[in-house]
């Protein structure tokens, strides 16, 4: 028999730690090759961590609720044979072969990096890049974090740790930052979470404590309107011909791929065409600079069984026919609502569609996800009676019509510029061919 060290896998550009969530198995429980041992969580995205070799759990080195780093041991398993791996040894997990339909989703887009603050520290501290970042964000000081009370693994500092800090931080006697030389021009400074306020409850009130995803959640929505002064367009589009063309092939579709066709497609495909016809919708900021993304890459909010919401990108979009977006579209959401997206799936998102028309709401304002610099809400499609223009006069039908909003940072993006990527979009769909092969 051979010792074998579980090491906590590589997930992704950027992401260095994950907590561990649960155990699904116990000390003692033998495992086969490939199944999930352990649920993690990262800041972005919840999965799970499969074996890549049979044997027995003699010891599980991080519990519930511990963090562990890429690369770190999580447990010792008992296997079959001689020797086994060592802790200076590398070990590869096994990963799933690529095939055709989801080799384009493995690009990575390394997440772009912007400085907040001009906080630097010595590293006497051990710090997670999410509670640095956080630190740096809110000018905290190496002097003040060393007076924090870490609950974590070896006394260390927790993300609910520095954020309680923070809330409680101006009862607390104010203290110097550390000074520092003066950084390049960065995005104004975000807060790390939402304001804090107190709350009279009154008899018979719950109170229900945010989850760990709720809270990541609010706080980038907080970030993301400081940082951006949003502006949002709004237009009626017949999609018609659109309808038409979806019942005329969803069945045969179906048949074919063992896919559901759902309109998400034909969304992606126009949103796809207008970002190429206006390439500067396709970008971020970076301090005074303005990065113009090569990649087309679309996120899609998905909502979740619990409520919350992800959003998992569609990579390369514009390199996939229909019937390559459909199948990426239903593998991603799928595996967004049953927990098995990788973390690099939901990085990289160049642009967002968020259809709130799937809740039957005609249309909202989507806030704009960072360092994007616009985003899509898609209402719901409703029969209405318009005029439409004939040879022969105006006349009434009825038509399917749906109402789009288009929210756009006002730093970099002005009225003419959203205004025209959202007109471009309407008439792609308003205009579909109902030839379209797919």
């Amino acid at each position: 028999m051979a010792e074998y060290k579980l090491l906590l896998p590589s997930m992704g550009e950027g992401v260095m730690e994950a907590t561990i969530i649960t155990w699904l198995f116990n000390e003692g429980d033998n495992v086969k090759e490939d199944d999930s041992v352990v649920e993690i969580a990262t800041d972005k995205v919840d999965s799970d961590v499969p074996t890549p070799v049979s044997g027995k759990i003699v010891k599980i080195l991080k519990q519930k609720d511990e963090i562990a780093k890429v690369g770190e041991a999580i447990a010792i398993l008992e296997i079959e044979g001689e020797g086994g791996n060592t802790a200076s040894e590398e070990v590869k997990t096994k990963t799933p072969a690529a095939t055709p339909d989801t080799e384009i989703l493995k690009t990575i887009e390394e997440p772009l990096q912007t400085s907040t603050s001009n906080v630097e520290f010595s590293g006497d501290l051990y710090l997670s890049p999410l509670v640095k970042s956080i630190a740096q964000q809110e000018n905290i000081s190496e002097s003040e974090l060393k007076t924090i009370k870490g609950s974590g693994l070896e006394g260390r500092i927790t993300k609910e740790d520095i954020l309680g800090y923070v809330s409680n931080r101006g009862n607390q006697p104010a203290q110097q930052a550390a000074p520092a030389q003066t950084a390049a021009p960065a995005a104004p400074k975000a807060p790390a979470s939402a304001p804090v306020s107190t709350v009279p409850v009154a008899a018979g009130d719950e109170i229900i404590p945010m989850d760990r995803m709720r809270k990541i959640i609010a706080e980038n929505m907080v970030k993301a309107k400081h940082i951006a002064p949003h502006v949002t367009s709004f237009i009626e589009t017949d999609v018609t011909n659109v309808v038409k063309w979806r019942n005329k092939h969803k069945d045969i579709f179906e048949k074919r791929e063992g896919e559901k066709l759902t309109f998400m497609p034909i969304f992606v495909k126009a949103v796809v065409k207008a970002i190429q016809d206006f390439p500067m919708i396709n970008v971020s900021i970076n301090g005074e600079n303005i990065i113009k993304k090569k990649n087309i890459n679309i996120g899609m909010a998905t909502a979740l069984p619990d409520g919350n919401l992800i959003v998992p990108v569609i990579k390369n979009a514009d390199q996939l026919s229909l019937s390559g977006l459909a199948k990426a579209i239903n593998d991603l959401a799928y595996r967004a609502r049953n927990k098995k997206l990788r973390p690099e799936d939901t990085q990289g998102a160049t642009y967002t569609i968020s259809n709130v028309g799937s809740f039957g709401n005609l249309m909202g304002t989507p806030i704009i996800p960072q360092p994007q610099v616009a985003i899509l809400a898609i209402g719901a499609i409703v029969k209405k009676p318009a005029v439409l223009e004939t040879k022969d006069g105006d006349v009434i039908a009825i038509r399917q019509l749906m109402f789009m909003s288009h929210s756009y940072d006002h730093r970099v993006v002005d009225g003419s510029l959203g205004g025209m990527m959202l007109k471009h979009i309407h008439d792609y769909l308003q205009n579909w061919d109902l030839n379209t092969e797919i």
